[in-house]
């Protein structure tokens, strides 16, 4: 074991060292370390190591600390705190620079990528070599390698003659020589004195590389101001026709400073617009009631089959047109509605031999849900998704089209970059909206290496910027800003509004939830799935007094239409879907009455009389006189011709219909012929006889086999039950309190076996092998131990041949077995003692 007064010597030492809590906060930042847990401290430390994770761990930094963690990798290793300071306030000493850089180390020393004391910090050895200048991979801070490496490949007297022309004495090997300049390079009084006797042409190539690239281009025979500078060591070849600024030059040159602009404090979040809260919820509650409409009017068009499935798997560019047509949208908004539907479960393909989109089972269930909760449940969908519509129209890394409902639409930083931009929104005060740069400018700084920032196209920054606008679309923000059913679905505890508008204390399930902060900021951690289940029940109670009340009337005009002065109650609004049609959406809905609609109705098995008594009872107005004139009309005229399968035949008790039907000309495409005064044939389907006669003018109506006038409803296709998408994860998901115990418990319990001193057993043990020991030995040191209540230390290879080493106290020895409490695993288990390779008792310390 090491002594915790002495410094560690490795990672493993310096996490053997950590105590639970902090143990917990590096296996919560990098949950990629305990798939699967590893067996001990040192399995632990040597997987924080590797290049996959560190790169993961960088990924996720914030820009100073990525800035402190390129500052070290060009420092020295291991270099001191007050070396890094330097290296990031520079000789300036930038007071913003030196308030910051502790909470960046502990942030690195969270992660593990930083271990050691203030006086010997290391970066982690992969961490250096992914951050470290290299011709083959620039440092980020533009500097180059140190003179020692510049020069590694250097003759001995070349180095001498530019120790001598630097003003230096003379050594007596190489290696003083590099010793002897690195220090005139890195003192500031000799390098300024240095440099102030430099021609002003040389000085002024130093300035064009001094903050990178560092290596520049030189002919065979150099100008006399590039020749100084090579002849003083201030620029050093590389290869034929290269050379480089040395990383000590630059940092003299550069006042200390490891970056041009270190950015210790993040961009802020300023509101740029300020609304009452009021205004707020109530716009953002018009937008949830238009979410719902929406979504119910997409799945509603597709309720007997919706667009069939490409073969690639999506909907075609010609069905999102369709779409967004019926929907009255531009299609990036039908893509995301469809995407939205979709991800909530309502949406799905049936599977078929000819398969097509069709609403999910789930769908009706959620149609008798209440308002509130039906956008409680898209909302949350919308947050914890990773399929990405904006996405749709572009094309994948194979140049292959995306389409809505389509494959390759998942995005697994979606959910993240969702949640984040909520949260910048949730810490402006209530009711205040920002405008969209400063918000995409603190994401590049909080995740600086999740994509190109020079292009300002990358995924992060569309995904925010279509995170702002997805979210006005949805309802979760009025104006810009956060609404307060918004705040909630995040976690966070918003002010409830009384009937009378006042504010009233949260009550129920919302005020538990789990309010969590940031180490810059206050901020929200993602909620885990019961959390969120709270958080989106709470939201949809918010949202309810704010959604207008369904109504059970509209009101008739005499121009054949109808006005819907607000939502209508679902029968209301179905049945009156069927006698009318929508000629206009918005605040109110304005139903058309016309023949086609009427006679739809009757085909529903409708009659007349009860399609006046559902008027007279809806109506809030008389039902004008035109429109009852319209509905006796269409009645009268409905099902006089009869229509069935001869291949088709009509049939009608007044022969001067028949007459009149022959001698039109537009009936020459259904080829009638009379087969008796009351009865036509003709060899078309009945369908097309019945679009036919109707396009004639005709009302006819289709009957059975019996004679019977078949009554046709409106069938509602829906899938098998399909589940909802599951997200793709970005990485394994965080680790709750329960598994970082159990995790943190056995890792510790491993270490114990693998580091506990020791003392052989019969064969001497080495450091790190399993013990060996006889049968015999075996059994008689277990025997013992249950006399004498000792703790062994065992090798163990288990049924599949994998070895391990424990740390056990056996309890009994009987049948070839040896039960005993196991402080690895933490519990009582029994092992044969013919899997166990040898035993050992642990030293006394």
């Amino acid at each position: 074991m090491s002594n915790p007064a002495t410094p560690p010597r490795s990672l493993a030492e310096a996490l053997r060292a950590r105590d639970d809590a902090s143990l917990a906060v590096l296996l919560r930042a990098r949950p990629d370390l305990i798939t699967p847990v590893p067996t001990d401290l040192t399995q632990l430390a040597t997987r924080a190591g590797t290049r996959a994770s560190v790169l993961r761990a960088l990924e996720r930094l914030d820009r100073f600390a990525l800035q402190t963690a390129e500052a070290l990798s060009v420092a020295g290793d291991p270099a001191s705190y007050q070396e890094l300071l330097g290296l990031m306030a520079g000789d300036g000493e930038d007071p913003a620079v030196a308030g910051e850089l502790p909470r960046a180390v502990a942030a690195l020393r969270d992660q593990a990528l930083v271990w050691g004391d203030d006086d010997r910090l290391r970066l982690v050895r992969t961490a250096r070599e992914v951050l470290a200048p290299s011709p083959q991979h620039p440092s980020p801070t533009g500097l180059g390698p140190t003179v020692r490496e510049a020069t590694s490949g250097m003759s001995p007297g070349r180095i001498q003659e530019i120790v001598a022309a630097a003003g230096l004495p003379s050594t007596h090997d190489p290696v003083s020589a590099v010793d002897a300049l690195t220090k005139l390079f890195g003192h500031r009084k000799k390098m300024a004195k240095l440099l102030a006797a430099a021609p002003a042409e040389s000085r002024e190539v130093l300035s064009r590389l001094v903050w990178g690239p560092p290596y520049g281009q030189v002919t065979p025979e150099p100008a006399a101001h590039l020749r100084w500078l090579l002849d003083r060591g201030l620029l050093l070849p590389t290869a034929p026709g290269t050379v480089v600024l040395p990383r000590e030059v630059a940092l003299h040159l550069r006042e200390g400073r490891a970056h041009r602009e270190p950015e210790p404090v993040p961009p802020a979040v300023e509101p740029a617009a300020a609304h009452r809260p009021q205004v707020v919820d109530a716009t953002a509650a018009g937008q949830a009631y238009t979410t719902l409409a929406t979504v119910e009017e997409l799945l509603k068009d597709w309720d007997e089959g919706g667009p069939a499935v490409l073969r690639a798997g999506g909907l075609s560019v010609r069905d999102l047109k369709r779409t967004a047509v019926a929907l009255d949208v531009p299609e990036p908004v039908a893509a995301f509605w469809v995407e939205l539907a979709y991800a909530a479960g309502l949406l799905a393909s049936d599977g078929e031999a000819d398969e097509r989109y069709a609403a999910t089972p789930a769908y009706d269930e959620w149609l008798d849900r209440p308002p509130a909760e039906r956008w409680a449940q898209l909302a949350e969908a919308w947050l914890t998704a990773t399929r990405t519509s904006g996405l749709v129209g572009g094309r994948d890394a194979k140049d292959r089209a995306l389409s809505a409902l389509g494959p390759g639409l998942d995005r697994s930083a979606a959910p993240e970059v969702r949640h984040r931009v909520l949260t910048l929104l949730a810490a402006l005060p209530e009711g205040t909206s920002p405008a969209a740069d400063p918000v995409l400018a603190r994401l590049r700084w909080e995740r600086p290496l999740r994509g190109p920032q020079q292009h300002g196209d990358d995924l992060r920054t569309r995904l925010a910027r279509w995170t702002l606008s997805e979210a006005e679309l949805l309802g979760v923000t009025g104006r810009g800003a956060l609404s307060a059913h918004g705040r909630t679905l995040l976690g966070a505890p918003a002010v409830e509004k009384t009937p009378g508008g006042q504010a009233a204390e949260p009550s129920g399930p919302g005020d538990k939830l789990p309010v969590r902060h940031h180490h810059l900021a206050p901020a929200l951690e993602p909620l885990s799935p019961p959390e969120q289940a709270v958080a989106t029940a709470t939201a949809g109670r918010l949202l309810a007094p704010l959604l207008p009340e369904p109504l059970d009337h509209v009101l008739l005009q005499a121009d054949l239409t109808a006005v819907a002065p607000g939502p209508l109650r679902r029968p209301l609004a179905d049945a009156l879907g069927v006698l009318a049609d929508v000629e206009s959406k918005g605040g109110a809905t304005v139903y058309r009455f016309t023949p086609a609609s009427v006679r739809r109705a009757l085909d529903a098995g409708q009659t007349a009389a009860d399609l006046h008594a559902f008027l007279t009872t809806h109506s809030r107005t008389p039902v004008p006189q035109p429109l009852a004139y319209l509905i006796d009309d269409v009645a009268r005229r409905h099902g006089h011709l009869r229509v069935g399968a001869a291949s088709a035949y009509v049939r009608c008790d007044d022969d001067s219909v028949l007459n009149e039907i022959m001698a039109d000309k537009r009936a020459a495409g259904l080829r009638l012929r009379r087969l008796a005064p009351t009865v036509l044939a003709t060899q078309a389907d009945p369908a097309a006889l019945l679009e036919g006669l109707r396009a004639m003018g005709y009302a006819p109506a289709a009957e059975s086999a019996e004679g019977d006038v078949l009554i046709t409803r409106a069938h509602a296709h829906r899938t098998p039950p399909r589940t909802a998408p599951e997200p793709v994860p970005d990485g394994p998901p965080p680790p709750d309190s329960t598994l970082l115990a159990a995790a943190i418990r056995a890792i510790r319990a491993g270490d114990l076996a693998a580091t506990a001193p020791r003392k052989s057993a019969g064969a001497a043990v080495r450091g790190g092998e399993l013990p060996r020991t006889t049968a015999a030995e075996t059994l008689a040191t277990m025997q013992a131990a249950v006399l004498t209540g000792d703790t062994l230390w065992i090798g163990y290879v288990n049924a599949e041949g994998t070895a391990s080493q424990r740390v056990i106290a056996p309890i009994r020895v009987e049948g070839g077995f040896v039960t005993a409490y196991d402080h690895t695993a933490d519990e009582v288990r029994t092992y044969p003692l013919h899997r166990v390779t040898g035993v050992a008792e642990l030293a006394e310390e």
